[in-house]
């Protein structure tokens, strides 16, 4: 039981109570000066701020860490697209697993305790990264929840037969459908492709949607169009979006009321964005991110996402959702009174895109928390902890099994 805490609420609030936690790692009662049944062990964690787990609702752990052997000299999408196309015909599954494991610990380190991760799956890649990650799915199920999207990715020169053939095998082992149109050679094929197996699996769908500045073909229409037909109202999330930065301000406004009618989650990705948009302008070269603030403020539920981690996408990134975070609110020309609406984008906003069961601060939820000295979600947010301990089902989590309670920097002390 954690005594004397300050329990994040939805909206950003923390009220002063202690959290009990049941053998099988979840959250029995939260409330103020709680009786503790006999032989519970008692945590003091007076003065510290509770969160839940923070929820990365969009990794590449199958590309994760490749950066070295994968270099990307051009600096833009296409070329990171060729450079792990090459990487990934001779990646073995060892190796996927050794570099994903390795992002996941450190993820898990700095308070993610859920990820949705895209998996490539097309002739290069194959099956092996979405294999590979299945077994780390089911390895780490006690302290991380992983979620695999079935990523069918388009190449030049790869035609949709190859993964029309192949995506029922790939979708029985994932839990959503994804793909990204905008490269595919027959875009609406493509999409029917993708929106016909999540129907028959009962999965929901995850897009990367329009991920380029060029405003002659934006693919929302033929979203939405589909999203009606087969039903995926409220099962529909789009990622990147980044085209409705560079569309006519009447143009953006009028997808975004249909997003908001048909229940579409967006998540932004700042620091692909940021890296990989608008190299060729010399002047004033563009953010190319989505329109992230007028998003949140109207309402479309919004979450931000790592996307790559030291990769040719991403050749930076620690984990750290709280960077991330801070990204979002600087590139995304959010306001400083905005933190807890960032704040929101990598906690509940990501949870309920997902679907996560079992997520936040209430009672019978997992006991997923990461505790630290901050003042609140502002301070969280803006500057990060100089101290934090991360629990995973009620349990401490020390990624390196040589770490003790008494390291440098944990806020746990026991009472009994």
């Amino acid at each position: 039981m954690l005594l004397g805490g300050r329990v994040v609420e939805s909206g950003g609030a923390a009220r002063r109570a202690d959290v009990l936690v049941s053998e099988r790692g979840r959250i029995e009662r939260i409330a103020e000066d709680i009786e503790a049944p006999s032989g519970i062990e008692r945590i003091d964690v007076s003065g510290a701020l509770i969160s839940p787990g923070f929820v990365d609702a969009h990794q590449h752990l199958d590309k994760t860490g490749v950066l070295r052997f994968a270099p990307n000299p051009s600096g833009t999408l296409q070329g990171a697209r060729e450079a792990f196309a090459v990487y990934a015909r001779n990646a073995p599954p060892e190796d996927i697993t050794r570099r994903a494991a390795r992002t996941m610990s450190r993820c898990l380190r700095r308070g993610t305790t859920a990820i949705r991760s895209h998996i490539n799956i097309d002739k290069d890649a194959g099956f092996n990264g979405i294999n590979a990650l299945a077994a780390l799915r089911q390895e780490w199920s006690d302290r991380l929840t992983l979620q695999l999207v079935a990523f069918m990715t388009p190449h030049p020169n790869q035609d949709l037969d190859w993964l029309e053939e192949n995506i029922d095998a790939a979708v029985e082992n994932a839990d959503a459908v994804g793909g990204t149109p905008a490269v595919a050679e027959d875009p609406l094929r493509y999409m029917d492709i993708l929106f016909e197996a999540a129907v028959r699996h009962g999965r929901p769908l995850d897009f990367h949607l329009d991920e380029h500045l060029d405003t002659s073909r934006p693919l929302f229409d033929a979203v939405f169009e589909r999203v009606r037909k087969y039903g995926m109202q409220g099962r529909t999330v789009l990622s990147h979006c980044s085209v409705l930065s560079a569309l006519p301000r009447s143009d953006y406004e009028r997808i975004r009321d249909e997003m908001l009618e048909l229940d579409l989650g967006v998540v932004t990705l700042p620091a692909a964005n940021l890296y990989l948009q608008g190299r060729a302008h010399d002047v004033l070269p563009p953010r190319g991110l989505t329109r992230v603030a007028d998003l949140v403020r109207s309402g479309v539920p919004v979450a931000t996402a790592s996307d790559n981690i030291q990769d040719p996408f991403v050749p930076t990134g620690s984990g750290d959702m709280l960077e991330i975070a801070r990204w979002t609110l600087l590139a995304g020309h959010l306001y400083a009174s905005e933190f807890p609406a960032v704040y929101s984008m990598i906690t509940d906003i990501p949870a309920q895109l997902m679907g996560l069961e079992g997520y936040g601060l209430k009672e019978g939820s997992w006991a997923d928390m990461v505790v630290t000295d901050c003042e609140d979600v502002d301070t969280l947010v803006a500057g990060g902890p100089d101290r934090v301990q991360v629990l995973a089902r009620g349990r401490p989590v020390f990624v390196d099994e040589n770490e003790t309670a008494e390291a440098e920097g944990r806020m746990i002390e026991k009472v009994s």
